[in-house]
């Protein structure tokens, strides 16, 4: 090697950035109780998906011979009901998974529902200002000022009790939080250059709401439906309790905790394993949603 070649710096190339995906993935694992959050999601997905083959007894069936049947580790329980039977047979833990897999179809169809209509009035009224904006938003906020679960009473009281009809209330209940993000996003997005450009080139309206400022306004958006999943199950649970959404025999955590009130002293299972469901997948929900808005948000990231 000769001496210039020794005297000639050596000039470091620039790594490559990470790709987006996995600077994501590296953001949300930095967060241990996300981690946590998602696994249990992960397991309550597979037991909801597989419920019929998990599922050790029907859901709705009875045994005359096994009345309040205490769980396994119990004196007088057994294997064949793991987890105890409840007032008239029926086997706990089959109705818990049966219950996973309604509880979530319910969380997922309320937030879709509230998610989409919500989304579409913020980007009207954030693209739309004057009038439209001050009617939608007035709506929303009048919604606001009620409390959640008796304006869900009383829109079940109205349209009567049932499981869709409670969906439907609470997707109701839930629309003004994604109006609200939603309108928020817009307007802090139209004023940016890459708008001011597309409109310059001539982008309609419905092209400038749809393609281009609506994927910048995903991120808060999906934040708050994981935190909304969460919310619903439990406001559904609330009018399951009280005998206004899922009715009998349908395997709603809420619905168990209702037929169970007149045993809690002698029957503890029966209440107990219910309310640990649904306390587990409302903060397993609220444990994934921190765990997005930490790596979603730029300011929030470790």
């Amino acid at each position: 090697m000769t001496a210039e070649a020794l005297k000639t710096p050596v000039v470091a190339q620039p790594s490559a950035p990470p790709h987006p995906l996995l600077q994501f993935w590296s953001d949300f694992t930095a967060n241990f109780g996300a981690v946590a959050g998602l696994a249990v999601i992960v397991v309550l997905v597979l037991l909801a998906l597989l419920a019929d083959v998990v599922a050790p007894h029907s859901p709705i069936l009875t045994n005359n011979a096994a009345f309040l049947k205490p769980p396994f580790w119990q004196q007088g329980g057994s294997m064949a009901y793991p987890l105890g039977t409840d007032a008239i047979g029926r086997d706990i833990l089959s109705r818990l998974i049966h219950g996973a897999r309604l509880s979530l179809l319910i969380g997922i169809a309320v937030v879709t529902l509230s998610v989409v209509t919500g989304t579409i009035l913020g980007l009207i009224a954030g693209f739309f200002r004057g009038v439209i904006e001050i009617a939608i938003m007035r709506l929303m906020d009048i919604t606001l000022t009620l409390p959640s679960l008796l304006l869900a009473i009383v829109i079940v009281a109205i349209l009567g009790p049932g499981l869709m009809n409670a969906m439907l209330a609470v997707a109701i209940v839930l629309l003004p939080h994604y109006v609200r993000i939603a309108r928020a996003a817009v307007i802090s997005e139209v004023s940016k250059d890459y708008v001011v450009a597309a409109r310059v080139a001539g982008a309609g309206r419905l092209r400038l709401m749809f393609k281009e400022v609506l994927p910048n306004c995903a991120a808060p958006l999906i934040v708050q439906a994981t935190l909304g999943i969460s919310t619903a199950i439990l406001d559904a649970a609330a009018l399951g309790f009280l005998g206004l959404g899922a009715q009998p025999p349908l395997p709603e955590w809420g619905t168990m905790l209702a037929d169970a009130r007149e045993f809690v002293l002698r029957a503890w299972w029966v209440v107990t394993l219910p309310g640990l469901a649904i306390l587990m997948t409302v903060l397993a929900f609220n444990l994934l949603g921190d765990g997005l808005r930490d790596a979603l948000d730029p300011k929030l990231k470790r």
